[in-house]
């Protein structure tokens, strides 16, 4: 929700204005600062205070800001007819997220440890990116072709439409 809220807020804003969002989604850290990068704000940080999270985000431009996507995508649906053809599945959810329910055999990465951890991944690897809905994982699947990674999915609508087993990391 809190990128949703900010998408909104950013548009009552003039160039240069800084906006202050508040959430407790440890997750909004990385989300929130794909999110800016992605769509050409400047994400300038965040605090913590106790469980409130603020971030800090100034508009750069007059213009409409056009959120770019990730073209390749791949239907819920269709996900496991594909990794059984080979690939990975990458869920870049928070780790509390994927111990709660994750589909066996994902390797799990963050989004806010992704570009950190880079070097664990083979960009010749096919890639099938989840997280909850296929935002934070838009923005991943982004993040990894802007690394050289070229065999890239992104898995829509994400893990809230997945019918299948779950293996619980609890």
């Amino acid at each position: 929700m809190p990128i949703v809220k900010t998408k909104k807020a950013m548009n009552n804003l003039i160039d240069g204005q800084i906006l202050e969002v508040s959430a407790t989604d440890k997750g909004s850290k990385a989300d929130i600062a794909a999110w800016a990068e992605a769509v050409g704000h400047q994400y300038i940080g965040t605090t913590e205070d106790g469980e409130l999270l603020k971030h800090y985000i100034r508009k750069c431009s007059d213009d409409s800001v056009v959120e770019k996507t990730h073209e390749q995508i791949v239907q819920i649906d269709q996900l496991a007819e594909q990794i059984a053809a080979g690939g990975i599945l990458l869920d870049v959810r928070e780790e509390a997220e994927y111990a709660f329910g994750h589909i066996a055999g994902a390797k799990s990465i963050p989004m806010g440890d992704l570009e950190a951890r880079l070097a664990e991944l083979n960009k010749e690897d096919v890639f099938y990116v989840i997280c909850r809905t296929g935002k934070r994982s838009d923005l991943a699947a982004q993040k990894l072709v802007k690394n050289g990674f070229t065999k890239v999915w992104n898995v829509m609508p994400g893990m809230t439409s997945w019918n299948g087993d779950l293996q619980k990391n609890i």
